[in-house]
Parts: structure tokens; sequence; C-alpha cells
């Protein structure tokens, strides 16, 4: 039997487990933008005729990921599952602790999996495909330009490919690779989930050469978003405003929530839309926010320091809420 893959946003699962109504909590347990785009009124034809591949939504994609191509995928998820196995057999390189799809999905294809050292400069001879998120979930660790790039020449030189997770890389999109998917073998994943806080409606974009976006365009099929989502996603792309308010929101955000943590004396790294501590408490960490209707994300794999992932409060009042929960648990 395969074994369970644990994803925040399992909010009912506390709300059982601690006996708490699931309206009283505070869910702090993913990396999603509580302040999400405003999507305007969904116009009826969006709701009754199918998705119609010809309305633009590629192209309004690529421009906002500055990508030669995009293809519509319902949420980065499904590229992650189908993406295996359209690539040749070998050894993908996972690193120990990032997001839990991706080992399980390239193992199913049939692939074997080793241990990524994220710090090398050089690649071993022996992966033939890499997967990295960037920044990584959940250690908020970034990797530069050069070095991914660095990595992809040395996979694509032995027909490898090197796929990169940008799920959380809108409010910083310095270090996307996104310019560069016309290379062979190099696939980037974005999601329109997290910063635009639209994780609901399953919508994200594979930026790769055609060889690959094209054989994955078969392997999922036809109206893979749904018109309802197309119409989102084209309103938030288009509205420039909004994106450059919520990226300068979302870093003020994201340093005071880094800056919380820290004055109750964790080490603490963080993105714009998560902050992320290792220590040996984060169990009983985490079941003291618990206790108190605060839902976060505790990995704990064998052989690592346990850590907490902690997202952004939405409101003032969610604000006031964590830290006085932080206050009396390390009181």
């Amino acid at each position: 039997m395969a074994q369970t893959i644990r994803h925040g946003g399992n909010l009912r699962e506390a709300a059982r487990r601690y006996a708490i109504a699931f309206d009283d909590w505070l869910d702090l347990s993913t990396g999603i933008n509580p302040r999400g785009y405003p999507v305007p009124p969904v116009p009826p034809d969006a709701w009754r005729r199918l998705p119609e591949d010809g309305d633009g939504l590629d192209e309004c994609a690529a421009r906002y990921y500055g990508a030669p191509f995009a293809l519509p995928v319902a949420g980065s998820q499904a590229a992650i599952r189908a993406l295996p196995t359209l690539l040749r057999r070998g050894t993908a390189g996972v690193a120990p602790l990032t997001y839990g799809e991706y080992a399980p999905a390239f193992m199913r294809a049939g692939h074997a999996i080793a241990t990524l050292d994220i710090d090398a400069h050089d690649l071993p001879a022996t992966l033939d495909h890499v997967i990295v998120a960037n920044p990584n979930n959940p250690t908020a660790q970034r990797m530069s330009r050069d070095t991914l790039l660095h990595w992809h020449a040395q996979l694509a030189s032995r027909g490898g490919t090197l796929i990169v997770d940008e799920a959380f890389a809108d409010v910083d999109p310095a270090s996307s690779l996104a310019g560069d998917t016309a290379r062979d073998g190099l696939v980037v994943l974005r999601s329109v989930g997290k910063f635009f806080g639209l994780a609901g409606i399953r919508a994200g974009f594979v930026l790769a050469a055609p060889s690959i976006a094209d054989a994955l365009r078969d392997a999922l099929g036809a109206w893979t978003v749904s018109g309802p989502a197309r119409h989102a996603v084209v309103a938030a792309f288009a509205d420039i405003g909004w994106q450059r308010e919520t990226r300068a929101q979302l870093q003020r955000d994201g340093a005071r929530l880094a800056a919380l943590i820290a004055s109750h004396g964790f080490d603490v790294r963080g993105t714009p839309l998560f902050a992320w501590t290792p220590t040996p408490g984060a169990p009983e960490l985490q079941h003291a926010l618990a206790l108190r209707g605060i839902w976060t994300r505790l990995f704990d794999p064998p052989g690592m320091t346990p850590s907490l992932r902690v997202g952004l409060p939405g409101t003032e009042g969610d604000w006031a809420r964590l830290t006085l929960a932080l206050r009396e648990i390390c009181a």
C-alpha cells in the first residue's frame, strides 16, 4: 500500500483531532496568500461552455511569466504526477526535505531516487533527472540562476532533465528560469494558488520546450483547466496594480512573521509567504498551538531535526492571536 503523503490545509482533520469547531481555527498550515486576488464575476458562458484552448490563456501566462510558451494544467500537482512517465527511466535527485510529491511520482514511474545535495556545485554523474523547488518548500532555501543553469547543462549533456518548481517565486522572480525554458531538458512549474491566493481553482502552468509540453498535453488530455478558473487567471495576470501592491505587502508580512517567531528564540528562515523553523520541540509547539485553535504544518522525517512551517496571518486579529499564543507557550 502506498504511503499517504501529508499536506498542509488539512484543517478538518485538525478539527476532529482537537474537537475544536472548524470555523474557530486560524489555519496557518499552508503557504497560500491569505489576501487572495478578488476575482471579478464569472461570465455565464464560462459555466456553460467547454473550455477552449484558443481563448488566449496560454499567451497571457507566457507574458506574465516571461516564458516562450506556457501549458495550462490543473495545478502544478497534475504535472508532477505526469512528467516522470514521459522521461527516460533513470535516477532522479530529490532534496531530503522538500515538497513530498516529487519522489513518489518518480518512483511510481519506475525511476530510482537519490538524495540531492542542493549546496553542491556539480551534480553526480549518476543523476539523470533533478527536481528542485526554488525557493524550497519548506526550508525556504533559494538557489541562484547560475547554479540551476549549470545543473541544467550537466543534465542536458547526458539527455537528462531539470525540473524547477517555482510555486513560491512570484513575489521575488529574479532567480526564475521561466525565460530560459526554450532549452531542451528544462521544465519550470508555476502555480496560481500561492501568490494569488487562488489554490481552490486548481490552475498552474508548465513552462517547457514544445517537445516536453506537447507530450504532456497529450498525456493530460483535453479541458485540464475549467472555464471559471481560466477567467480568474486571466483577470489576475492582467491586474498589474494588484500584483505590485501585493508583492510589497507580502514582503512586509513575511519579514514580520519571521521576526515574530525569532523573537521567541527560534532559528527562522522564511519566504514572503511562510516562515520555517527547525527545532527539536517542533511537535510540541505544533500541539500547543493547535490546543489554541492555530493549525501549522509539522515536518518530522526520520533522521532529521523536526521543523514547523507557519503561514501568514491574514488580519490584524489573526496576528494578535498568533502573537498571544506564542507568548503563552514560550513563557
